[in-house]
C-alpha cells in the first residue's frame, strides 16, 4: 500500500503562506501608535526616578546637617547656610532656628534645594531642640 500525502495546489499554498496587505498595514498602524506611547512612558518613569533619587540624597544631607548642628550646638545661631557637593551635584542647604512658642524649645529646620530637569526642588527636615542645654 502506497500512501502519498496530497500536495495542495500552488495557488492554495500561496494563499496560506503570507499576510495580506490589510493585515500588514493594520500591524504597522498599531506599532505606530504603541511605540511612541511606550517610549514616552519610559521617559517619564526615568525622570521620576531621577527626581526621587536626588530627593533621597537631599534628605540624607538635611539629616546630616541637622544632626551636626545639634551635636556641635550650632543651633544657637538663628540662620546658617552652605553648599554640599554630592555625586557631582550641588545641594544648597539652609538651617533656620526659630522659637516654637514653648519656653525652652526651638524649632530647627533644614531646607535643602537642588536642581533636577531644569526645575528647583526642595526637601525640609525639622525637629524641636531644647535650648536650655
Amino acid at each position: 500500500m502506497n500512501c502519498k500525502a496530497s500536495n495542495p495546489t500552488s495557488a492554495a499554498r500561496r494563499a496560506r503562506a503570507g499576510f495580506t496587505l490589510a493585515e500588514v498595514l493594520a500591524a504597522m498602524l498599531f506599532l505606530a501608535i504603541v511605540i511612541p506611547v511606550a517610549v514616552a512612558g519610559l521617559r517619564i518613569a526615568s525622570l521620576a526616578g531621577e527626581v526621587g533619587a536626588r530627593k533621597a540624597v537631599a534628605c540624607r544631607i538635611a539629616e546630616r546637617v541637622l544632626n551636626e548642628a545639634l551635636v556641635t550646638g550650632q543651633f544657637q545661631k538663628s540662620f546658617q547656610s552652605g553648599t554640599i557637593r554630592e555625586h557631582v551635584l550641588d545641594y544648597h542647604w539652609t538651617l533656620n532656628v526659630e522659637s516654637s512658642g514653648l519656653d525652652t524649645l526651638r524649632l530647627a529646620t533644614v531646607e535643602v534645594t537642588f536642581p533636577a530637569q531644569g526645575k528647583e526642588y526642595d526637601v525640609r527636615v525639622s525637629t524641636l531642640v531644647d535650648a536650655s542645654q
